[in-house]
């Protein structure tokens, strides 16, 4: 039982938002102003750890109560986020083994998001903690109706690591999976440029510090395992918060045109499957899978996206689900900022890519986000309002479509019954 935001109902809006970036006095107006709007979910927390704890062991809940409690006062129905994208500045100098390596097997650095290792136990043990928190903090609150574990695994290209926590249990996978060393050398064709080894604990990772191509299996069996730990990692999270928080459902949202780890197995241990939905920046760049298009229809699609790519992505997130239901988490509403280019949506295709949703199967659009930040990395990626808090094209293309929402269940309402 997911609670009653699973049950079968009529297609609903929701936004992320994110009052840590804004004044206090805004929330209210804000709240105020999603509400009217017609948006029903908000989606918080998720970038929130190093202002929750600001160091170890020492929680301050003060902006994520208020807020929480300002936008239930407004009736909207709250998910909330695992902080665990962004480790704090003090847990990565506190353990600097948590960092990612790279395929060159150079370490990653603090000073953006998702710089952790998937295999580091330090660092499972410090999500296990914030998790657990948040979950007895919230878990039962009126007004939450679920949980999105993390943001986007492997953005960033942060799957497959190449980090000493890696590499050991990589070697333990090995011994579960071939049970011994004369098994891997077999399977694996070792014989080939005598590559024979003596022990699991002599197998190092397939990375580019090989002076040519690894064989084939060893990259295999790392690119496997890399998932498995995906995989491992989010169940912790949902013993996590499913202990904690009854009847809430639990989410991810996963990415358009991303392969790098098993998301089938992910998605069993969900009640239902999320994405992120950007027609128009994975038109123009599909994270290194750059023959999917062609110049002429990168051209073409600029300002609509292809035709073929969210449709793709509402039905095999769909189909991902136990229960065929599906969310967008994050709707493209205007430009983005990481695409090589990024134009603005041509007119109506905000509300076109919410229909599509809909016609889909999905539940909810949520939008990201509801304002435009003016600083970081993300300033140049727009939200349903400008940064002076003015209504942006995206949120006046919600509201057409809340009214059009509202006006089809009327006439759904009043349609005579079949005789």
């Amino acid at each position: 039982d997911a609670g009653e935001a699973l049950k079968r109902r009529h297609r609903a809006l929701g936004v992320c938002y994110y009052p840590e970036h804004w004044p206090e006095e805004l929330w209210e107006t804000d709240a105020r102003q999603m509400a009217e709007s017609g948006i029903e979910f908000v989606r918080i927390g998720e970038f929130m750890w190093s202002l929750i704890e600001p160091s170890e062991g020492v929680f301050n809940w003060d902006v994520l109560d208020r807020s929480v409690e300002v936008l239930a006062k407004h009736g909207l129905k709250i998910v909330i986020g695992t902080p665990t994208a962004c480790p704090p500045k003090w847990l990565i100098d506190q353990d600097p083994s948590i960092l990612p390596y790279d395929d060159h097997a150079r370490q990653r650095t603090f000073g953006s998001r998702r710089h952790y290792s998937f295999s580091s136990s330090s660092f499972r043990e410090h999500s296990e903690r914030i998790c657990t928190a948040m979950a007895e903090r919230y878990g039962q609150h009126p007004s939450v109706v679920g949980w999105q574990l993390d943001n986007e695994y492997g953005c960033h290209d942060t799957i497959r690591t190449y980090d000493p926590n890696a590499k050991l249990a990589f070697r333990e996978w090995l011994t579960k999976k071939y049970k011994n060393i004369e098994a891997l050398n077999e399977a694996w064709g070792t014989r080939f440029w005598s590559m024979e080894y003596r022990s699991f604990d002599e197998v190092d990772l397939p990375d580019k510090t090989i002076v040519t191509e690894p064989c084939p299996i060893h990259r295999m069996d790392f690119f496997r395992f890399s998932s498995d730990q995906v995989v491992s990692y989010n169940a912790l999270q949902v013993s996590c918060v499913s202990q904690r928080s009854p009847k809430r459902f639990i989410t991810h949202n996963f990415m358009m045109m991303f392969f790098d780890f098993d998301a089938w197995s992910v998605a069993q241990s969900l009640s239902f499957c999320t994405y992120d939905s950007y027609p128009l920046g994975f038109t123009d760049t599909t994270l290194g899978l750059s023959d999917i298009f062609s110049v002429e229809q990168k051209i073409r699609f600029a300002k609509t996206g292809h035709p073929d790519l969210a449709s793709f992505h509402h039905d095999l997130h769909r189909c991902m689900s136990r229960n065929k239901r599906f969310w967008i988490m994050e709707q493209q509403p205007g430009p983005v900022n990481w695409a090589g280019h990024n134009p603005a949506p041509a007119p109506g295709m905000v509300r076109l890519w919410t229909w599509e949703a809909f016609a889909h199967g999905a539940d909810v659009v949520s939008y990201f986000r509801w304002r435009q930040v003016p600083f970081a990395q993300e300033q140049m990626h727009a939200g349903l309002n400008k940064p002076d808090c003015t209504p942006d094209v995206g949120l006046l293309e919600a509201k057409q479509v809340v009214a059009e929402i509202r006006h089809l269940e009327d006439s759904i309402s009043r349609r005579p019954p079949p005789p």
